[in-house]
């Protein structure tokens, strides 16, 4: 087996692929706990991940897409090894290397940074996201999508893996897949999360289904919908329009905890 993507809750999965393991945005708080936003907001987890912090392998390193408590928690800052790479944000960067994250890299829009393993290595490229409408989005933490281009020892890209990040559907979006025609697997964040009960900060379903026919991958992993109290649109509102849409044979639904493997240019269903 090349490699496996497990769905571990939230929008932490834990990606496999020629001898690297990358977590992505690492939330391990359990059911009842709450996650922190600034401003004294926070959000109840409804759910417990279904891996521990403590039961993880060893990383290669870790994808962030921002300094938001449902993606990077108190576990998380108290469990993870330190000298662990974490790819964010430059602002997230910074606040992580005062913490203590001495290896963390801080990755402007386009920009790229490298892991290498003993069987190859992979690209991690910052991609453009927008986590709130018109001047909100100067209230929250910037946020990043990813691309993720794992390459063989030969230095040739055998799987193309994007994630959306917490994002809106916006034009800034419509040049990933001018860059990335070719994307073979993505994981994109819904849940319709509302600040305040109001204010919409992450995809909902019918969002969700337009940024797979723009992203246009040939696989689609959901994830962030159903584990906070914050979230106001469920997975079936997702599953809803991406049918409308015609898109149904791309999306691949895992259960917390289930592990699909991963193979050159596809996702095994």
């Amino acid at each position: 087996m090349k490699g496996s993507l497990q769905f571990i809750g939230n929008a932490t999965t834990l990606i496999r692929y020629n001898g690297l393991t990358l977590l992505t945005d690492p939330n391990f708080l359990h059911q009842g706990q709450r996650a922190y936003l600034g401003y004294g907001l926070s959000t109840r987890r409804l759910t417990d991940p279904a891996v521990e912090i403590e039961d993880l392998p060893p990383l290669d390193g870790i994808v962030l897409s921002h300094l938001h408590g449902d993606h990077w928690d108190r576990v998380a800052r108290k469990g993870l090894d330190r000298d662990t790479t974490v790819i964010t944000t430059t602002a997230a960067a910074r606040r992580l290397r005062r913490r203590g994250f001495r290896r963390t890299v801080g990755l402007e829009e386009w920009h790229t940074h490298e892991l290498r393993g003993p069987h190859g290595a992979v690209q991690i490229t910052a991609l453009p996201a927008k986590h709130a409408p018109g001047p909100a989005e100067a209230l929250l933490p910037p946020v990043i999508g990813t691309m993720l281009e794992f390459l063989s020892p030969d230095e040739r890209v055998e799987l193309r893996v994007h994630v959306s990040g917490d994002t809106l559907l916006d034009r800034r979006l419509d040049a990933i897949p001018r860059r990335f025609p070719d994307i073979d697997l993505a994981l994109v964040h819904l849940g319709g999360t509302r600040l305040l009960g109001l204010l919409l900060v992450t995809m909902d379903g019918e969002q969700g289904a337009s940024w797979v026919d723009l992203i246009n991958p040939h696989a689609v992993v959901p994830v962030h919908y159903d584990d906070y109290a914050a979230f106001s649109s469920p997975l079936d509102d997702f599953r809803h329009h991406i049918e409308q849409n015609g898109l149904a044979d791309r999306v691949v639904y895992l259960n917390r905890g289930e592990t699909r493997e991963l193979a050159p240019h596809h996702l095994v269903r």
